[in-house]
């Protein structure tokens, strides 16, 4: 699966964690960094690389290798580490990540997760909820107070900023002839049966994110988010939208030729397709732009493997294979002023100007948002996503 979504599935847990302890008590793991290539980081602690090693293990959760180019991350920290990761339910959502720590307090294995990536309004769930423990990584003054104009990681480092997103469409243009542009070209009789997304909007954040980016352009503001809940059900009532959790495959197939994505996983896909079908990205005006935040579990088994994972996340190894994904590292602005930033990567990346309609809220609108669509999607649009099988 392609995003960060669906209900927390505890016997797909249980069966990696039943893996895991097969092969006699051998943290046999999958290679989840399997064709990516990755390098050494010597600028971590090289205690930390120690430590990690005698825990043996990392175990994620809700990170595929393709989402913003983590299996390069993945593949960076194996070689640093010598250690394998252990990745749990790749397509769960943000609030199934916390579910996931709560479900497996004082349990030390191989289902329990050591960090979360989450949507930026779960960082202050999660700190209300008990559910992080503080870090501060190495690189911490290197990380700015604030990105978009909001901050950018806790104080106290219970949770880190690692990268951000904008709301953008991909189209499938072999299938849509005449590419929307703007929230109000959904709406036409052209596109029945042909927008989706990207899960389901009462546990994906990304989908609860393009709901939240319509309301802005539908009379709703950043602390208004019912007006998206109205658009969507506009869209449904025309026939337009369609209850389908879109992914790479059912874009390439035109069962969900128009799709709601962040940025970075969606010129990933284009880049995936090859123009095999033709797909383009388009930002609508306005949109939004939210942040993913990283934090270790309060519980965490393997509590040194984790805060290596972070020193990893926070190197410039990791801030660039996050760029090479499409994402935007928090840490770009450093990166630029020294230099280390490739001209390839440079010439790649979409230019500022294309999503300068973007805003972010603040983390107070950003929950305040979440609780109204994910309580308000089935009684204002009243529609069921069902969850694909895996």
């Amino acid at each position: 699966m392609q995003t960060k979504k669906f209900v927390f599935n505890l016997v797909a847990i249980l069966v990696v964690a039943a893996f895991v302890l097969s092969a006699c008590g051998s943290a046999a793991v999958p290679d989840v960094a399997a064709g990516y290539t990755g390098s050494v980081v010597a600028s971590v602690p090289q205690e930390l690389v120690t430590a990690c090693k005698s825990e043996g293990m990392l175990t994620l959760i809700a990170t595929p290798p393709d989402w913003a180019n983590y299996g390069e991350i993945f593949s960076d920290f194996e070689l640093t580490s010598g250690v394998k990761i252990n990745s749990l339910d790749p397509n769960a959502g943000s609030a199934d990540e916390l579910a996931a720590i709560e479900a497996n307090k004082g349990n030390k294995g191989p289902q329990a997760p050591d960090i979360v990536d989450v949507g930026y309004a779960y960082g202050a769930t999660g700190i209300t909820a008990g559910d992080y423990q503080p870090y501060k990584v190495s690189t911490w003054d290197k990380i700015p107070d604030l990105v978009l104009g909001i901050p950018s990681k806790d104080p106290t480092g219970l949770w880190i900023g690692g990268y951000y997103g904008v709301m953008a469409m991909i189209v499938n243009t072999a299938v849509v002839q005449n590419v929307p542009t703007n929230w109000s070209d959904l709406l036409k009789p052209e596109y029945k049966g042909q927008v989706a997304l990207a899960g389901d909007p009462r546990t994906s954040n990304q989908a609860i994110q393009a709901v939240f980016a319509a309301a802005l352009a539908n009379g709703g503001t950043l602390d208004n988010a019912q007006p998206g809940l109205d658009w969507f059900n506009k869209l449904n009532q025309a026939g337009n939208f369609v209850p389908v959790i879109a992914k790479p495959g059912t874009i390439s197939q035109g069962a969900t030729p128009i799709a709601f994505f962040w940025d970075y996983n969606a010129f990933g896909y284009k880049d995936a397709a090859a123009g095999n079908p033709p797909e383009t990205v388009v930002y609508p005006s306005p949109t939004i732009a939210s942040m993913y935040v990283q934090a270790i579990s309060a519980y965490a088994p393997h509590p040194n493997c984790a805060k290596l994972w972070m020193e990893v996340l926070h190197s410039d190894e990791g801030q660039l294979a996050w760029m090479k994904g499409y994402a935007h590292g928090v840490q770009q602005a450093d990166l630029e002023s020294r230099g280390v930033i490739p001209a390839d990567l440079k010439a790649k990346l979409p230019s500022s100007t294309a999503f300068s309609s973007a805003v972010s809220p603040i983390p107070a609108q950003v929950t305040a948002a979440k609780a109204l669509i994910t309580a308000g999607w089935m009684t204002t649009v009243g529609v069921d996503i069902p969850t694909p099988a895996p």
